[in-house]
């Protein structure tokens, strides 16, 4: 097989792999992670690290981080649930680093390039802090990109915590934040 044919079956079987995992994932019973919500800082960890997996399908794993932040440190909740969402994240990152991806075409991947583009870092920090289900576009741009993946995943890292320590915190009632009881109390 040619290297472009390896290079392109590589590419198919990743973009299958992310899309099967992503279903699978979104199709996990309440009860399941439920479950693993007893386990603590560690079952915080494994269920962000299942929700931010997935790629366009999001998995609001935000919610439990809120209600954890009543039985559990908030420092310690914003670590385990920051980096499991940074390492969930790597899965966007993966497929725009194997190649071609949907969203290449759609204007908004486009703008999410630019920035990844002339600002990097801060593009990931930034998009990683403040809650929406565009992050995955993101992490597909700097795989496409090619940023080390190092560089990804420490500002990716960085802004999940943070969003997770708010989120946290506005759980066990030391911040009163609107939009987060908004979005996460329903």
């Amino acid at each position: 097989m040619a290297e472009s044919g390896r290079t392109r079956l590589l590419r198919i079987l990743t973009v299958v792999l992310v899309v099967v995992l992503s279903l699978a994932i979104f199709s996990v019973p309440r009860e399941r992670l439920e479950q693993l919500e007893g386990l603590g800082y560690l079952g915080i960890f494994l269920i962000c690290l299942l929700s931010y997996a997935t790629v366009i399908l999001p998995v609001p794993a935000g919610i439990l981080v809120f209600t954890m932040g009543t039985q559990l440190s908030p420092f310690g909740l914003a670590l385990a649930a920051g980096s499991g969402a940074a390492l969930g994240e790597l899965t966007g990152y993966i497929a725009g680093y194997t190649g071609q991806t949907f969203a290449e075409k759609t204007q908004l991947y486009k703008r999410v390039t630019g920035w990844v583009e002339r600002y990097g870092h801060l593009t990931i920090l930034a998009l990683a802090f403040f809650p929406n289900p565009f992050f995955d576009l993101t992490g597909i741009a700097a795989g496409a990109l090619k940023m080390p993946v190092r560089v990804f995943l420490f500002w990716c890292w960085i802004g999940e915590t943070l969003k997770m320590l708010v989120i946290a915190f506005a759980g066990a009632g030391f911040l009163a934040i609107p939009w987060v009881k908004e979005i996460f109390v329903r």
